[in-house]
């Protein structure tokens, strides 16, 4: 028997909330029911607007930015092409 080991891709597209002012973007960051800190990425970007939002702004991330985010602000969940659950809230 053979198990194949997904890979995540070198970049992913990782939705945005809209800037405040001067500042910069940041990562929409999602609270599930449990009360953990959830990000969503996504591996192409048709996948961000078929699941996410078609009108959301978005970044494009490497795994080591994914790292520096998470060091910045951690987060206890990284989904990749999932769609957000609608219990699910956007910060």
């Amino acid at each position: 028997m053979t198990t194949a080991r997904a890979t995540f891709p070198p970049v992913v597209y990782v939705p945005t909330v809209e800037p405040v002012g001067d500042d910069e973007p940041r990562l929409a960051m999602h609270r599930t029911d449990d009360g953990r800190v959830a990000l969503f990425a996504y591996s192409a970007l048709d996948r961000l607007v078929e699941f996410y939002r078609a009108d959301s702004p978005w970044v494009l991330m490497t795994v080591a930015d994914l790292q520096h985010a998470y060091d910045a602000v951690p987060y206890d969940l990284l989904f990749l092409d999932k769609r957000p659950a609608p219990a699910v809230e956007a910060s």
